[in-house]
């Protein structure tokens, strides 16, 4: 099996313990914590984004994961407040 393909896109979905729906226009972020096999928690951020019009018979989504690790929190926190307080202050 190839080490880069996780197990979620094989089809063996992990335990969710926590998650969180924020719908923000087109757009609905889903913010979920899972357990690993090793029972380390994760993070993962799902974007989902329709990109079929509205008269299409069958609704077409992007959707976009991003995995975030234990280890990573402290610096993906600090990253992401920085930017927020960045753009805020614009």
């Amino acid at each position: 099996m190839n080490s880069n393909i996780s197990s979620e896109e094989i089809g063996f979905e992990k335990e969710i313990i926590f998650s969180k729906n924020i719908k923000a226009g087109s757009r609905v972020y889903y913010i979920d914590v899972k357990k690993s096999r090793k029972d380390d928690m994760y993070i993962t951020i799902t974007e989902s984004k329709r990109v079929s019009s509205k008269e299409e018979e069958v609704p077409r989504y992007e959707k976009h994961k991003l995995f975030l690790y234990k280890e990573d929190f402290t610096k993906f926190k600090e990253g992401l407040n920085e930017a927020i307080e960045f753009i805020s202050n614009e």
